[in-house]
């Protein structure tokens, strides 16, 4: 039986929009990754600072997503931007197709680095506000 072949431009559209609870790690390597566990308990862990920490302000309750989500941008630019021989090579043993990457990927890593990037942004710009003004701006 061959396994399964996996795309790149549709494990890089994952990283970019469900990256936040490892969507592309469950489809590239199985529901045993436990990196894609750490992204899935990202969710959990806002109801625990919640919990933990009612009166806070809701950027440090969604922090533990927030941070999941840019390494989940950071993912989708490191599998996009991988050779297709490198791709077949650790994706891709054993099938009989050939990976051949086409224009959508460099869409998604174009969308990936806008919203990736202000997305960091904001969140460092968000993380200073909040701890040397105690959110004096916002």
């Amino acid at each position: 039986m061959t396994p399964q072949h996996k795309n790149k431009t549709f494990s890089s559209l994952l990283a970019f929009l469900l990256g936040g609870i490892g969507a592309h790690r469950f489809y590239l390597r199985g529901v045993n990754d436990t990196w894609g566990w750490v992204h899935a308990a990202s969710v959990p862990a806002i109801g625990l600072v919640m919990a933990a920490a009612p009166q806070a302000d809701i950027f440090f309750k969604l922090l533990p997503l927030f941070l999941s989500m840019l390494a989940g941008f950071l993912q989708a630019l490191v599998l996009g931007l991988m050779s297709d021989e490198q791709w077949d090579a650790t994706f891709n043993r054993g099938s009989t197709r050939r990976s051949e990457t086409r224009w959508p990927l460099a869409v998604i890593l174009v969308a990936t680095m806008l919203v990736g990037c202000a997305s960091l942004i904001a969140t460092i710009s968000r993380l200073f506000d909040l701890l040397y003004t105690g959110g004096a701006y916002g």
